[in-house]
């Protein structure tokens, strides 16, 4: 078996409030390989985002480690995880976090621009006929569907071809039809990149595609199976 591209050990988060010390995540241990696919599930408030925001070094937990690609993330300064992400992970989130001054082209084009990368304007350009947006380069997010922004979205993700795709409750402000739309496409993209996906869900039958399911309980790991 290949390395884990994703190591987490002993993983715990806290954090002070008024009542004193909430544990959001408490000792947390797996491994995720690549080209996996991975559902995070568990019910609201249960430390499924926590977890995510962890594993791309966008939080920092109070205990354990993660490793991303060989590399210890919370070894790192802030500003070496960020080139690490820029290299290794995307993202695709709930809410789309589009830039709405940029359009559909322009938002794609951005992080290979921050790679210094002379064929951003062709590789976003090819990337967003593929998932359907060829008339909509130049349109702005507020012009765009909530699909089509979503489409967007997993463009920008997949443009850099990263290690791992983050996926953040990805069809949560969709209606049903075009978020199975928008997940029949992220899966797609994912098998032709050979990513290793990991997404947090509420939806049993988006969960039941991926080939692992880990289910946060509490804060706690509760249980890993196979789909």
């Amino acid at each position: 078996m290949s390395d884990p591209i994703i190591s987490v050990q002993r993983l715990s988060k806290q954090v002070a409030d008024s009542t004193g010390t909430l544990t959001i995540l408490h000792d947390i241990d797996f491994a995720l390989f690549p080209r996996e696919t991975v559902a995070i599930v568990g019910a609201s408030g249960s430390g499924k985002s926590t977890l995510l925001a962890i594993l791309a070094g966008l939080d920092t937990p109070t205990a354990g480690t993660v490793t991303l690609a060989g590399t210890d993330l919370f070894a790192l300064d802030e500003d070496e995880r960020a080139a690490l992400r820029a290299r290794q992970v995307g993202f695709v989130f709930q809410n789309f976090q589009l830039l709405g001054h940029l359009t559909a082209l322009e938002n794609v084009m951005l992080p290979l621009e921050l790679m210094g990368r002379r064929d951003a304007r062709a590789a976003a350009t090819e990337m967003l006929q593929r998932v359907g947006l060829s008339e909509r380069l130049g349109h702005y997010p507020k012009l765009l569907s909530g699909g089509e922004q979503q489409r967007v979205a997993l463009a920008r993700a997949f443009v850099v071809r990263p290690a791992v795709l983050l996926a953040d409750e990805p069809t949560g402000s969709l209606d049903f039809a075009t978020g199975a739309k928008v997940m029949e496409l992220m899966f797609d993209l994912n098998r032709e990149a050979g990513t290793t996906l990991v997404l947090v869900t509420h939806d049993p039958q988006i969960a039941a595609r991926c080939e692992r399911q880990l289910r946060i309980e509490a804060g706690r790991l509760a249980q890993a199976l196979a789909a």
